[in-house]
């Protein structure tokens, strides 16, 4: 065993004897080590009930004969810290997290690890920690928040940053406003939409690394439980057989993620996330990536924000598993890959069928044929950009308008409120990237502001940060390079006509080059506060959006 070398044989008695010191026994000692790595706090409500989670993977692996032992990482609220400072704090912690786990883990000597994240940058950030370390390893997230139907209509997270536009133009009263705020979030679990928390545990899962239902299973459905307990009892298997993260995580079955990303409608983010962690793999994933396989793998799902579907109706229909079961029927999975099951993808999905297909379509009646992603090209983003283009109205899908130049998001949600946008503008928030942010902050209040004033099929909004996955409209984000690095982003000036066209993957500044040389050979560049701590450290060494915004080697 790996912890041998730290707790084995006449030299490690003081090891042993601190061990002894947390109440380990002899024959705890001598059992194998399984790190339980745990996302647990009391402010974010994906993870306020991990606590729950974690005692039941503990019974798993006592009861398959492992010693459970458990260690803490950070967690930030994406929806609490959206739309001031805050956000700047969200992307960057993904490295953290990573980091941290490696340092515990590496100083530590466990034998396998059993991962509990469930929100945003949780997930990718312990699946980049997992790559990284290469031990048996199974994840095992919180699970879902359920969504409430009021007069009808699902409710979420979104559901509120809406109200908010909403009632700056009159539609709604505060009472209505409070009644939304008072329901949308009923209890634990990741916000119930296919954003991006629910985006990457259900990636999980389709990467080999979750049992089937990790990423749809609602938080508080005693399913989940039972699953947790299963996932403490498959890691002394996977220990066992010495199935390793890089024996699971390859380059077919990151494309296979990359597929499922597409039929499923998943959040922008993933782009970011599964490049960071591909990145640690060593497996090259490009945007054009994205391009390539969403041309060939048809949108399946309509999730909010797409449509009106949940987590909890994905789950119903038959989970993840039914989309790649009807995927895989298609001839578009690669069903012989390892999963930590210790069966093959293929072995999983026999006999699983899709129980809704008004929630999952079939491949013969998509909601396009195309994927729900796209990467956009262009003069105003030669590295790339991403759009969630199957939660973009047909109107969008092509558009030109005058440029509304913001340099920060506090100054466009500003303009927005007082309704100093117009139909048909393209409003351009800069300097909000990887380095210029710092932190690449997503731009959830705009997007949903314009939504809720019933912009969102006139008005584009493009970006060098990101957006949240509960964003929908023509959200174009990522633009890269960033304004920061001269990207051209950087030289747009207000009433500049953009040119988007998702069909054909293109975004562009239609103006000349002689004019934009000269904004160049003129330009002030943007003064911002100096920055300090962590915040100074992150945007010096971290890359750009189109390679994961990873930090540099």
């Amino acid at each position: 065993m790996r912890s041998d070398l730290m707790k084995a044989g006449c030299e490690r008695a003081p090891q042993r004897s601190l061990l002894k010191a947390n109440g380990l026994t002899n024959k705890q000692i001598e059992r194998p080590l399984v790190g339980i790595v745990n996302s647990f706090n009391e402010i974010v409500p994906g993870h306020i009930h991990l606590n729950q989670i974690a005692r039941a993977v503990k019974d798993g692996v006592l009861a398959a004969g492992g010693t459970p032992l458990e260690f803490n990482t950070i967690g930030v609220c994406d929806g609490i810290a959206m739309g001031h400072e805050g956000m700047k704090y969200s992307l960057c912690t993904r490295e953290i997290i990573a980091d941290s786990i490696e340092c515990m883990v590496k100083a530590h000597r466990f034998d396998a690890l059993v991962f509990i994240p469930n929100c945003d940058k949780i997930v990718p950030g312990m699946l980049m920690a997992a790559a990284r370390l290469n031990l048996p390893s199974i994840f095992i997230s919180g699970g879902p928040m359920l969504s409430l139907t009021e007069d009808g209509k699902a409710l979420d997270l979104n559901s509120v940053f809406e109200a908010v536009g909403a009632i700056k133009i009159g539609k709604i009263t505060e009472e209505e406003l409070c009644d939304v705020e008072d329901k949308a979030c009923p209890g634990c679990g990741s916000c119930s939409g296919m954003f991006t928390a629910n985006s990457m545990n259900c990636l999980t899962e389709v990467l080999g690394m979750a049992l089937p239902g990790n990423g749809t299973v609602p938080a508080v459905y005693a399913q989940r439980i039972r699953m947790a307990k299963r996932a403490g009892e498959t890691v002394m298997e996977l220990l066992k057989n010495d199935l390793r993260v890089l024996d699971i995580i390859t380059p077919a079955s990151v494309n296979n993620a990359l597929t499922v990303d597409m039929a499923l409608g998943c959040s922008t983010n993933t782009a970011l996330h599964l490049a960071a962690v591909a990145h640690e793999a060593k497996i090259e994933l490009t945007l054009e990536s994205i391009n390539k396989v969403s041309a060939v793998t048809p949108n399946l799902c309509h999730l909010a924000p797409a449509g009106h579907h949940h987590m909890q109706d994905l789950n119903s229909a038959g989970g993840v598993h039914a989309v790649m079961a009807e995927l895989a029927e298609a001839g578009l999975l690669d069903t012989s890959l390892p999963t930590v099951t210790g069966k093959t993808v293929g072995e999983n999905l026999a006999g699983v069928k899709v129980k809704n297909s008004e929630v999952v379509r079939p491949v013969t009646d998509p909601y396009s044929k195309t994927g729900g992603l796209a990467a956009l090209f262009g003069n105003l983003a030669e590295k790339g950009s991403v759009v969630k283009q199957s939660a973009v109205s047909p109107s969008m899908l092509k558009h030109t308008g005058p440029a509304r130049v913001f340099n920060c998001e506090e100054d466009a949600v500003e303009a927005i409120y007082q309704n100093r946008i117009r139909p048909g503008d393209v409003v351009v928030i800069r300097y909000e990237g990887p380095a210029g942010g710092p932190g690449m902050r997503e731009m959830l209040s705009p997007t949903s502001a314009i939504a809720g004033m019933g912009l969102d099929e006139e008005v584009a909004l493009i970006t060098d940060g990101r957006f949240s996955g509960a964003t929908r409209g023509a959200a174009i984000g990522h633009i890269s390079p960033e304004a920061a690095s001269g990207g051209l982003i950087a030289y747009v000036e207000e009433g500049d006509p953009i040119s988007i066209d998702i069909v054909a993957r293109s975004i562009r500044l239609d103006v000349p080059e002689e004019e934009i040389k000269r904004r160049k050979d003129n330009f002030v560049p943007v003064v911002r506060p100096p920055l300090t701590g962590y915040l100074k450290r992150y945007a010096a060494t971290v890359s750009s959006a189109d390679s994961g915004a990873v930090l540099k080697d």
